[in-house]
This record gives structure tokens, C-alpha cells and sequence, in this order.
């Protein structure tokens, strides 16, 4: 008959955070047991092996028990009983098996030990729900081993309610004796205890999972934290590719316009060839300001990264200061590379973000470049900044010019690409495409957060005519 000792509640192990897989999937088990958890399991084992012996011992001496089980064949089963404990992570459900039919011999030959055995078998069970990797070979096992338990308590029962020379001191008469609430509480602790390692081993499993997908969605947080930052990084370089391709393509297309021009009335007319040379000399100038600036740039990025400070150069400076008020200049500069150009400014300025401000300047360099490349020198170029309410319009259009070239140069499509990112970044619209009466217009529309006039440019209505 099954007797529960009080007080053989163990704690579920505490299993280390980091097993490889979603718990979330089908077929997910635990990470695989730690050297240190198998080497508390040898020490388990082994401590209840002899605690079951000493218990043993004890409970010959007080000679409660007629006609115990010999002495060798106590300890061969109760050592069947508790050292298979030593391997109940890795083979859960064997241990479970033995430790269940041991334990039911050992009542059967009369093996004088209550307190280890039970604590044996309750932590057999237990290890069954919480560390069996198959759930339906967990169910059954336990399913088997408590039927076979009850099973026999209740033989137990019967033979000691009909052995006429079993005598516990209580009176069997009457369907509430002393007997039958013997028995009674028998049953009862039997269904809290076998319920009791039930539960404790699925709430066992089940907090493993949860911490096995706490720690998978922090690794998952992680992996999507790096993927962020690679992101942002390849962002940060299109931005400062976008800016090399505007800054080199503008100042080498004028340069090379303004090289070709010197090259031809170099015979003829050395004082323009000399102004020619001298825009040459200020494009290439600016050009490497620009770009000093943007490699200025990407070492503040390196030394973010690796923490080395690097202090601030004049050419970031310079490439600050590249916004709308430098439009006139830019105008001023593709007139004197031989293009007709005029500019006009019409509205009320208004302040402008740095960034809008820069991407409003680098959509109409950007505009100018085409035009050279794709109109030619003898289109006409106008450009147009217009202060709206709750917004500034930058326009840029050409004639289409009226001499073709055999071989226009091509385009890499980055140019247009470009301007819509700007565009896209400040929350404007773009138009780009072909006019029917000939020519390309590139047309911006960019809010404004506010009009309050503090903004950068030209004056209201004002044009300029280059070329």
C-alpha cells in the first residue's frame, strides 16, 4: 500500500537560458541537460540511496513491520528504487518505468522503507513531465505508472479489508469505521500526491518553453536591432553617394564645358580663355570643398563608431552653407560655363530646415547638370523658387535646345533617383518629365513648417539672366 510522506516536495531545476530553436514551433524540446545538472542528478541519487538505506535500517528496529524483506534483497531494491535518479534528465521515461514497478515490488515483498521510496517515485514522475522531450510518450508513461499505483493501492485495500488475520487496530464495522477512513485518506493522499508530481512537471516544461521563448524573441530583437543598424548604414551611404554623384557631377560637367571653351578661343581670344580657365580653376576649387566636406562626414561616422573624437573641419562648414541662398550663385556659375539661364525669385522667404534647405540647392544643381548634359549648350534654362503658403516651390525647365547632338550622353537614372529620395525625405512631391513644346521640367513642391521670413535667399521678384 502506498504511503506519502509530508513534506517530499522538490523544486523544478533551473534550466540555463539559450537553447537554439522557436518554442513556439511544433516538436520543440529543452535544451539538453548541463554537466552541472547531471552531476546534482549523480548526487540526488546517491543521497536518497542512502537515506532509503538508513530509513530501512530504522524501520527494522522499531519491528512495526512482521516478517520484513531480507537485508541484501532491501538494499537491491531500494538501490533500484533511487540510483537510476542519477540519469532521469536524459532518460526520463525509463527511470519513471523502473522506479514505478520497483516500487510496487518492494510493497509487495514487505521492504521495510516508505519515506525515500516515495520521494523516489515522485521525482521519477516528475521528471517525466518536465524534462521528456516527446509530450505523448510523457503522457502515457505517467498515465501508465499512476494507473499501475492506484491499481495496486486499491488490491492493497481489498487484501486488507478481507485478510482476517490482518489486524490494524481499527474496527471494520460500519460504512464510516475507523477502517474505512483509513482508507479514505489513503486514497486521498495518493490522488494529491500523484497530481501533485503531474502538475509540478508540465508547469516545470511549460516555464522552460517560457523562458526559451523570452530569450528567442530577445535574441530575434537583437538580430532585428543589428538588421536596423546595417540598414541605417547602408542608408548613410546612398545619402553620401547621392551627394558625391550631385557635387562631382556638377563641377566636372562645368568644368568640362568651361575647359572646352577655353580650348577653343584659346588662338583667337586669350582673355576669355583666361576667364574660362579661371571658372575651371574656382568649379575645381569648390568641388573639392564639397567633397573634403563629405569625407569629413564619413570620418565623424568612424569615429562614432570607434569612439576616437575627431574634431570638426571648415569644409563641413562649407558644405553646411550650401542651401537656397547659394541658388543665385549656382545660376551665376552654369551661366558663365555657357548656358543661358535665368533665375527669379517670387514670395516671401521662409526658414527652412538645414537638410530641405541643402536638398532644395543639390535638386536644382542636380537639374542644371542635366540640362548641360542632355540639352546642350545652346538651351535655355530658367529656374524658379517660389514661397508658397505652407510651402516653397523650386522649378527647373529648359528649352530642349536647338541644336542636337549625334550621341546624347546617357543617363544612370541616379540623378532623378536622387531627387525623389530628397524629395521623399522632406515630405514633398516631384515632377520631372518631358514638356510638349520641348525641353525637361523638373518641378518641386516641399512644405514649410512656418513663414515667419527668417529663411535664406534672394529677394522677393528678383531675376537674374546669366549667359
Amino acid at each position: 500500500m502506498v504511503v506519502v510522506p509530508s513534506g517530499t516536495g522538490v523544486p523544478a531545476p533551473l534550466p540555463r537560458v539559450g537553447a537554439a530553436g522557436d518554442p513556439d514551433v511544433a516538436g520543440w524540446s529543452r535544451r539538453p541537460p548541463t554537466p552541472d545538472d547531471l552531476r546534482w542528478d549523480v548526487l540526488l541519487g546517491g543521497s536518497l540511496f542512502v537515506g532509503a538505506i538508513l530509513s530501512s535500517v530504522m524501520w527494522r528496529v522499531t519491528g512495526l513491520i512482521p516478517d520484513p524483506a531480507e537485508g541484501w534483497l532491501s538494499a537491491l531494491l531500494l538501490a533500484a528504487q533511487t540510483l537510476p535518479l542519477a540519469v532521469r534528465r536524459r532518460w526520463p521515461s525509463a527511470v519513471a518505468v523502473v522506479a514505478g514497478v520497483t516500487f510496487i515490488v518492494g510493497q509487495a515483498l514487505l521492504v521495510p522503507e516508505q519515506l525515500f521510496s516515495n520521494i523516489a517515485l515522485f521525482m521519477a514522475l516528475y521528471t517525466v513531465g518536465a524534462w521528456e522531450p516527446s509530450r505523448t510518450r510523457a503522457f502515457w508513461v505517467r498515465a501508465v505508472v499512476v494507473t499501475a499505483m492506484f491499481t495496486w493501492l486499491l488490491v492493497s485495500i481489498f487484501l486488507a479489508a478481507t485478510d482476517p488475520d490482518e489486524d490494524l487496530g481499527l474496527d471494520r464495522v460500519g460504512a464510516f469505521s475507523p477502517f474505512v477512513a483509513y482508507m479514505l485518506i489513503q486514497l486521498l493522499t495518493n490522488v494529491l500526491y500523484f497530481a501533485g508530481s503531474w502538475w509540478f512537471g508540465d508547469h516545470a516544461w511549460a516555464s522552460a518553453r517560457e523562458r526559451e521563448r523570452t530569450a528567442w524573441r530577445t535574441r530575434l530583437l537583437q538580430a532585428e536591432r543589428v538588421r536596423a543598424e546595417a540598414q541605417a548604414v547602408a542608408l548613410e551611404r546612398l545619402r553620401i553617394a547621392r551627394e558625391l554623384h550631385d557635387a562631382v557631377a556638377h563641377h566636372v560637367s562645368l568644368m568640362g564645358v568651361q575647359a572646352a571653351a577655353a580650348r577653343t578661343v584659346l588662338g583667337t581670344d586669350p582673355a576669355r580663355a583666361a576667364a574660362a580657365l579661371g571658372h575651371v580653376e574656382e568649379s575645381a576649387r569648390e568641388a573639392v570643398v564639397e567633397l573634403q566636406g563629405l569625407l569629413g562626414t564619413l570620418r565623424e561616422g568612424a569615429a562614432a563608431v570607434s569612439g576616437v573624437p575627431v574634431p570638426p573641419s571648415a569644409p563641413d562648414e562649407a558644405l553646411a552653407s550650401l542651401d537656397v541662398g547659394r541658388i543665385p550663385r549656382l545660376v551665376e556659375q552654369a551661366g558663365a560655363g555657357g548656358l543661358e539661364v535665368t533665375y527669379q525669385e517670387v514670395g516671401e522667404p521662409a526658414r527652412l530646415s538645414p537638410l530641405t534647405s541643402l536638398n532644395l540647392y543639390r535638386i536644382a544643381q542636380e537639374a542644371l547638370t542635366n540640362t548641360r548634359k542632355h540639352a546642350g549648350h545652346s538651351a535655355r534654362a530658367d529656374v524658379r523658387l517660389r514661397w508658397l503658403p505652407g510651402e516653397v516651390e523650386l522649378e527647373v525647365s529648359d528649352d530642349g535646345g536647338t541644336s542636337r547632338r549625334a550621341a546624347p550622353a546617357p543617363g544612370t537614372g541616379m540623378g532623378l533617383a536622387g531627387m525623389r529620395e530628397r524629395v521623399a525625405a522632406d515630405g514633398g512631391t516631384l515632377e520631372a518629365g518631358r514638356l510638349r513644346r520641348g525641353g525637361f521640367l523638373v518641378r518641386v513642391r516641399v512644405p514649410v513648417a512656418g513663414g515667419d521670413g527668417a529663411g535664406r535667399g534672394a529677394t522677393t521678384g528678383r531675376e537674374t539672366t546669366d549667359g
